[in-house]
């Protein structure tokens, strides 16, 4: 390990140096992958890259050692930490660091989260972190005069302004490459996107707009159990045309439709709020479980997830509400969602019903652990965190049996609505975006929608109705936004804001 004391000058470049080595290969991997990195143009653009990200992280270590080299330290400590981490969630799921993929992490819980340990990342985080961070702290660091450091920070401006210049002719294909080069680059990535993040969430934030009241229209009692399902892709449902069996019940279930469907986004909490929104929009309107819970809906919401828009229902549980009364080893899993479904909803003494089930069922990387092991009908299976560690049969297999557990926690669902004679029922399963299995060595999801493959947004809309209830409008591609107006079609509910085009049903 390099000892001894260094200009700070030299210090930052030596910094941003070994940051551009350790972690810039999916950078360039990128950039070669999408030039003609043979012509002279393309080495132009490659040169130009390799300059301006060693230039520019010089110029950021050396502005923050400057103000002070504790603060300076702490950061670069900081820095080589998180840019470990991410390089390994990059390598190893191929994801990118943007914005959306800020929110996903900010927004993991515990449980999920630690699903992704493993022994590849303690040695990400030991040599591309660890190692370099004791450099970083034993190394003494000499200052320089202010007017020194006004000259090096002035001409090292100076140079990528004019590094700007001459790539004026490139600015074109970087402009239409920023996303992804935005969140491959560190620690730019992560660093300006969690501000991004604040920002707009601080936006979002912003007290609810309410919706125009609604009104029932008649007495009839109906019910409306909406299911958000979890990474969920379409292809993979044998409804879909899937050649394996993945849906034993469903495909046998009178009265049962699917749809064409695609999510608006491809990470969880826009998807959701996707679902629950009454139009596409980025602001904080009022949506479904509030606005019908504040016109005399009887509204529950149950979930194993996470990532909804704030929810203001009396009626909210999580597992841990759940888990008293539930029995068996479906408690462990999704199963605990239906626990006294039945029972709650003909204890209600309204006669409009929505109940929104959150479940978790196909998010990765642990597929093989989301389902009881009797719904492990496909085999072999991937049980690594690792999934490029995994054959992409065991990691389907994985994934296919999540599927059908799917299939069966949806086939209990309307046993279960059946069985209320008395109700006009249906039942609506839509994914809050899809998953990345391995193809074009995509894993998981959170890519921007612009860049995404179809396995990332192609989701199943699935729907159920009780006999003579109500019927469907034929041949439709749906997409999220649908869910909000077929719910107030479907209790009768009757609003301003209601849109007969987004509306399923007859």
């Amino acid at each position: 390990m390099l000892r001894g004391n260094l200009k700070i000058a030299h210090f930052a470049l030596l910094m941003s140096f070994i940051n551009f080595l350790f972690f810039h290969y999916p950078f360039f991997k990128f950039v070669f992958h999408n030039i003609d990195y043979k012509s002279f143009n393309g080495i132009i653009i490659i040169i130009s890259l390799v300059v301006a990200m060693i230039v520019a992280n010089f110029f950021a270590f050396y502005l923050f050692l400057f103000i002070s080299k504790y603060f300076g330290k702490f950061l670069l400590v900081l820095f080589f930490t998180i840019s470990a981490i991410a390089v390994y969630f990059i390598n190893t799921y191929s994801v990118i660091i943007d914005e959306s993929m800020i929110g996903n992490i900010l927004n993991t819980n515990y449980d999920e989260s630690s699903s992704f340990f493993s022994f590849k990342l303690i040695i990400y985080v030991l040599f591309l972190g660890i190692l370099p961070s004791l450099y970083i702290i034993k190394t003494e660091i000499v200052n320089v005069p202010a007017k020194t450091f006004l000259k090096t920070i002035s001409l090292t401006l100076l140079f990528l302004l004019i590094l700007v210049f001459v790539n004026a002719g490139n600015w074109l294909w970087i402009d239409k490459n920023s996303k992804t080069l935005g969140g491959l680059a560190m620690p730019w990535s992560y660093s300006v996107n969690t501000s991004l993040f604040y920002i707009h969430k601080h936006k979002k934030n912003e007290k609810e707009i309410l919706l125009p009241n609604a009104t029932i229209k008649d007495n009839k009692k109906s019910v409306v159990i909406l299911v958000i399902g979890e990474s969920a892709r379409s292809q993979n449902f044998s409804l879909y045309g899937y050649k394996k069996n993945t849906n034993p019940y469903l495909s046998k279930t009178e009265n049962l439709y699917h749809f064409d469907a695609t999510s608006s986004a491809t990470y969880t909490t826009a998807g959701v709020k996707a679902i629950l929104d009454y139009k596409k929009t980025d602001d904080l309107y009022e949506i479904l479980p509030n606005y019908l819970y504040r016109n005399d809906v009887e509204v529950v919401w149950r979930t194993t997830n996470w990532g909804e828009p704030p929810v203001h229902i009396k009626n909210y549980q999580k597992r841990d509400v759940l888990m008293p009364s539930c029995k068996g080893e479906g408690c462990n899993y999704d199963e605990i969602l239906l626990t006294g479904l039945k029972k709650q909803i003909l204890a209600s003494a309204k006669k409009k019903i929505l109940i929104i089930l959150h479940t978790s069922t196909s998010h990765g990387p642990t597929y093989s652990k989301k389902y009881p092991k009797q719904f492990e009908t496909f085999k072999p299976v991937c049980n690594s965190v690792e999934l490029g560690n995994c054959s992409q049969t065991e990691l389907i297999n994985a994934y296919d049996n999540t599927i059908v557990y799917t299939d069966y926690i949806l086939h209990t669902i309307i046993e279960d609505l059946k069985q209320l004679k008395d109700y006009n029922s249906t039942m609506l399963f839509v994914s809050d975006h899809g998953e990345s299995l391995g193809e074009k060595n995509l894993y998981m999801h959170g890519l921007p929608l612009s860049i995404a493959p179809k396995e990332q947004y192609e989701i199943p809309f699935i729907v159920w109705v009780s006999n003579d209830s109500i019927k469907l409008k034929p041949n439709q591609t749906l997409s999220q936004q649908n869910v909000f107006h077929s719910v107030l079609k479907f209790l009768n509910v009757q609003s301003p804001i209601y849109d007969e085009n987004l509306n399923i049903f007859k």
